[in-house]
């Protein structure tokens, strides 16, 4: 595997990113916690650390499964995770690019994978 800087951020992350939309079955389609975990392992196997997911992908399920799947071995990994869509229908606050979202998402996502930061926190949408 081969790595690039991340902008200029000193980050040096592998080529290849291991998307984690698909950890977690809530949507119908997707892949159980063995899968997942499966495609993890040959992801790192092969080198890879740059692992991105979402506060929204499978309901929170892949952030939950990303989290257990670097617990003890955080240091290893670049974790970027998103922000954007509502998480509580009906709440104008609760989803959409500003502030409030942003940092209640932020706390979300932090609970959610098991850790105290993430290395890259970017905007999943537009906001309408």
């Amino acid at each position: 595997m081969n790595y690039q800087l991340l902008g200029k951020s000193g980050l040096r992350v592998s080529e290849l990113s291991l998307g984690t939309m698909t950890f977690g079955e809530e949507w119908g389609w997707g892949s159980n916690r063995d899968e997942s975990q499966a495609v993890f392992d040959a992801y790192v196997g092969a080198g890879g650390n740059f692992i991105d997911t979402a506060d929204g992908y499978t309901n929170g399920t892949s952030e939950k499964m990303v989290g257990e799947f670097i617990r003890g071995r955080r240091d290893e990994f670049v974790v970027a995770t998103k922000f954007s869509f509502n998480q509580r229908r009906g709440d104008p606050n609760a989803g959409g690019n500003h502030r409030k979202n942003m940092t209640q998402a932020l706390h979300g996502s932090l609970k959610r994978l098991g850790t105290d930061h993430v290395d890259l926190y970017w905007m999943h949408a537009w906001d309408d």
